[in-house]
């Protein structure tokens, strides 16, 4: 071989090894990319179990982490859906299980699990409050109207596992007649405070439970919101 092919050879054998270290340094960030990606989802984020395919207590134990958080607000609905349809089903072992479960949560455990809660009803009122003031001032009462007989069908699923057999015009009037009620009791001293039920009894707890895991913009938009739910089925709540 002359030297002018050797030294021809070694520029292309120096090319490509420039060229196999940037691919190289390529793969690699790739590697870490992907890797830590994996690492930050296993190790900082669990998704649900499987509902029907988990111990209770494991599925229990999710209520209680801080992961339940980071599911969308309808993922959380179906989770809590899911799990309202297997206990209402579950064998003796399963119902002790659950028994246990509960009567052992107690300190950081409880406390993230009230707080879950609290989060999941602020999350509910968020998002109610958002598609309310997106729309025109002509069409917010039929949305007070559609958005209070949802999760009003929503509670008798999760609590009965099906809707009562009711219009959505009955259930309005039961809503109407529910805050009247309330109202009359407001005005007698005697029978000390008004208790609420159905989807405005949910609405009640906002100063007192959810009001502390929302921000300032939050806590003016769910305030304006219930004030006008509160204006449209009562003068009083």
């Amino acid at each position: 071989m002359s030297y002018i092919d050797f030294h021809e050879l070694r520029y292309a054998l120096r090319d490509r090894r420039e060229q196999l270290i940037r691919i190289g340094g390529t793969l690699l960030l790739l590697i870490l990319i992907v890797g830590g990606a994996w690492w930050w989802m296993s190790a900082r984020w669990k998704p649900p179990p499987s509902i029907f395919d988990t111990p209770v207590d494991d599925v229990l134990a999710y209520l209680a982490m801080d992961d339940f958080n980071e599911l969308s607000l309808e993922e959380r609905m179906k989770f809590l859906m899911d799990l309202s349809n297997r206990f209402r089903g579950m064998e003796s072992s399963d119902s002790a299980a659950m028994a246990g479960f509960f009567a052992g949560v107690s300190g950081p455990l409880r406390q993230q699990m009230t707080q879950n809660v609290r989060i999941l009803a602020r999350d509910i009122l968020v998002q109610g409050a958002s598609g309310y003031f997106d729309l025109p001032p002509g069409d917010q009462g039929k949305y007070i109207d559609t958005w209070v007989v949802t999760w009003e069908k929503m509670g008798e699923k999760l609590v009965g596992g099906k809707e009562r057999e009711r219009t959505d015009s009955e259930r309005l009037e039961g809503i109407r007649r529910q805050s009247d009620r309330n109202e009359e009791r407001l005005k007698d001293r005697n029978l000390g405070p008004a208790s609420q039920d159905g989807a405005l009894g949910f609405m009640s707890i906002w100063q007192k439970e959810v009001e502390v895991t929302a921000n300032p913009k939050q806590q003016g938009q769910i305030a304006r919101f219930l004030d006008d739910v509160r204006k449209r089925y009562s003068d009083a709540f």
